[in-house]
């Protein structure tokens, strides 16, 4: 076997995250203020400690490895893919391959240039036009400018921003950006080309494009594509290989199909289901306490995949405290954006619309039909309303949920579709007449 194009050994990155400690307690988030002043108070405080022997709380540390023990290799010409939770530690192993940041412990041993594409912007000088960026990413590749200049025109058509070409790049919208820097890292003909989530910024045309061109020039150039994605049909029908990482380690490594099938098994998923079996300590107040909600398909359970193709159930179950109350549930579902999706009540369930409900334990359930919600997690939050225009409790996003994309598409499309929901309506297309007949 030919020498791969990376390789991988025991690579490690440890960040070091600091607390500040009062009284015993870790407080929140920090300015640069805070921890020099954090820093000068732990240094003077260590001096006294010394002298007096009296512990002095100040700023307290903590490791965090966001990767750990990763070793892999990747040969020429192969479209890898990297799947895995938020925070799994994919976008800081590209950084790692990028040579973005350096690695705590481990090797990168890479036998060509590498392109990035890991967030908008990455790699451009805002203060200079696309025309000259265009020609710096080149330089930093190791191009000369004759063989920037070669591929200028490429460049320019594939990423449709011709008419700000001259223009500073500062002023570019996102989706400019990521046009401009997807056409740069893809035709400046660099050995491994690495695609981090960021064409989920670019319009469905656009990512269409994207993704053709990740294939070719795999296949017709010969080059070493790594990309993160979330979309599992896109990783199984692009890639040769697929790599997950779980918590900062490789848990699975090899051809995608195999890889995907175990990601989406396993039960790493969002919080699905949440249960307080003591009344006394559930949320709620004096009149209504939760008992539990989850999200399942609606022939499966919580721990079963969600796909957009998937319907399924939202339940909550309630203890109702008060004798004849008037009660219903009303639920916000929520987006990875912080958009509402949807609003929906429990006032619509035929049996209990005009109450009153007697004391005991209920369930309320909303079925959502499958081809209706676009991938992405989703949260939920639940709004109690006593006759019908009281809150008398609220519980922001008291759950999470992914819904996966696996819809089979045409034209090899696996971008992300713009929109809230997906949902499938009905269509017909009817034949109505020979062209020709209304030429004569």
């Amino acid at each position: 076997m030919s020498e791969p194009i990376i390789k991988v050994e025991n690579l490690g990155k440890k960040y070091i995250i600091g607390h500040k400690v009062d009284g015993g307690a870790i407080t929140g988030y920090h300015t640069l203020r805070d921890r020099i002043t954090d820093t000068i108070n732990w240094l003077k405080n260590k001096s006294i400690s010394t002298l007096t022997g009296k512990k002095i709380n100040g700023p307290a540390y903590e490791e965090f490895w966001a990767l750990k023990d990763i070793s892999f290799e990747i040969q020429a010409g192969e479209i890898t893919g990297i799947v895995g939770r938020n925070g799994a530690g994919k976008s800081t192993l590209l950084k790692l391959l990028s040579r973005i940041t350096e690695p705590t412990t481990g090797e990168i041993i890479l036998n060509g240039r590498v392109a990035s594409l890991l967030e908008v912007g990455t790699g451009f000088h805002p203060e200079l036009t696309g025309r000259e960026n265009i020609y710096l990413n080149g330089a930093v590749l190791g191009m000369s400018r004759a063989e920037i200049k070669k591929k200028f025109d490429e460049i320019v058509a594939f990423s449709e921003v011709e008419q700000f070409l001259d223009t500073p790049v500062k002023r570019y919208s996102s989706g400019m950006y990521v046009r401009l820097a997807f056409a740069v890292a893809a035709h400046l003909e660099p050995e491994i080309l690495v695609v981090d989530e960021v064409l989920a910024v670019g319009d469905a045309a656009f990512q269409k494009k994207c993704l053709g061109k990740m294939g070719d020039v795999s296949r017709q150039d010969g080059r070493t594509v790594l990309f993160v994605s979330h979309n599992m049909i896109a990783v199984k029908s692009l890639c040769k290989r697929a790599i997950w990482l779980e918590r900062g380690q490789v848990q699975a490594d090899g051809p995608p199909h195999e890889v995907v099938a175990n990601y989406l098994e396993s039960n790493i998923f969002q919080q699905n289901a949440r249960t307080w079996d003591d009344i006394d300590q559930a949320p709620g107040n004096d009149i209504l306490r939760l008992h539990q909600i989850s999200v399942r398909p609606e022939n499966g359970l919580p721990s079963d995949p969600i796909t957009m193709e998937t319907p399924f159930v939202i339940e909550v179950e309630f203890w109702n405290l008060l004798p004849d109350a008037f009660l219903h549930i009303n639920l916000h579902l929520i987006t990875e954006d912080q958009i509402i999706a949807f609003c929906t009540s429990s006032e619509d369930a035929p049996k209990w619309r005009h109450g009153p409900f007697p004391v005991g334990l209920f369930r309320t359930t909303c079925k959502i039909p499958g081809n209706f919600l676009n991938n992405g997690i989703h949260q939920i939050s639940i709004i109690v309303v006593q006759d019908l225009s009281k809150v008398i409790d609220q519980h922001e996003e008291v759950i999470s949920f992914e819904v996966l994309d696996m819809k089979a598409r045409l034209e090899g499309y696996y971008g992300k579709e713009p929109g809230v929901i997906c949902p499938i309506f009905d269509w017909t297309i009817q034949y109505l007449d020979p062209l020709y007949q209304r030429i004569e």
